[in-house]
């Protein structure tokens, strides 16, 4: 499958939160200790909200290369930075190797990564790519059923109501895959944002779900670790979600539950139960 992570929060260069940790994405790519592979070397992307600037749209770079040995991947990480990012490692579950298969997938102002795989993606495509709306059909790029279930939660109502769309989304994916004879059609982390708050999803038909992890109040970890002084660098409103977990400081991480979905934004974030639409 994949590694992914989002970060929210105070403005950092990338290298801080993609090299350093000790259990970095970068490191995730070799050895991943929670994914159904251990390396994720089938290409990379990541995806910035660049700060000062009149531009609405985030910038992406995506590259079919493993990104542990990337040296323009090391460059950008070094001199950009940004106060939400989105960043991948793909294990390609079938679909061809390639940048446009490559994640975050973008469209407009939204990012949109993912983790899992639509079963039998093979036999639902020519049924699900038909239920995109034909206005954004032209902009599907790539062969992937993770950029395919973006452009059908853009079609469901992705930017009024992005929770409600990936429900739909979820819940198209589910019927139509038992319709064909799918006993267990879907498995999906996802991250969505538009610049402002991620969404983040935990869902699968069979309710064994990947991984998924979120970082604590950085209020509570002064308190625990005040000796830390990165900690004192970095406002309130920092947060991250991870595919697992950075390192082993303890208290710093804890598991979204089976079939939830998150919201990281300014003021309160918030965990509410997730089902597919019906």
């Amino acid at each position: 499958m994949c590694r992914w992570l989002a970060y929210s929060g105070t403005p950092l260069l990338l290298e801080g939160i993609l090299y350093r940790p000790a259990h970095s994405l970068i490191d995730q790519s070799l050895h991943s200790r929670m994914g159904v592979e251990t390396t994720n070397g089938d290409g990379f992307g990541i995806g910035w909200y660049a700060q000062d600037t009149d531009l609405d749209a985030p910038a992406v770079v995506r590259d079919v290369g493993p990104a542990w040995n990337n040296r323009n991947l090391r460059e950008i990480a070094k001199t950009v930075r940004s106060p939400l990012f989105f960043a991948h490692i793909r294990a390609s579950t079938g679909t061809a190797v390639q940048q446009t298969n490559c994640h975050p997938f973008r469209h407009g102002r939204w990012l949109w990564m993912h983790n899992g795989a639509i079963a039998d993606f093979h036999l639902l495509r020519r049924e699900l790519c038909l239920a995109v709306e034909p206005g954004l059909f032209a902009d599907i790029e790539g062969s992937t059923d993770s950029e395919v279930m973006f452009y059908l939660a853009l079609t469901l109502g992705l930017e009024e109501d992005p929770p409600g769309a990936v429900a739909r989304m979820a819940g198209l994916v589910e019927r139509t895959g038992r319709a064909h004879g799918v006993d267990h059609p879907l498995q999906m982390t996802i991250a969505l944002t538009d610049g402002v708050s991620i969404w983040a999803f935990r869902y699968s038909t069979e309710r064994r779900s990947r991984s998924l992890f979120y970082s604590s109040r950085v209020d509570s970890l002064r308190a625990l670790h005040p000796d830390l002084t990165f900690l004192r660098d970095i406002s309130d409103e920092t947060r991250l979600v991870v595919s697992e977990p950075l390192g082993d400081l303890p208290g710093a991480w804890h598991e979204v539950p089976e079939h939830t979905y998150g919201v990281v934004r300014p003021g309160a974030d918030d965990l509410r139960p997730f089902a597919p639409a019906a």
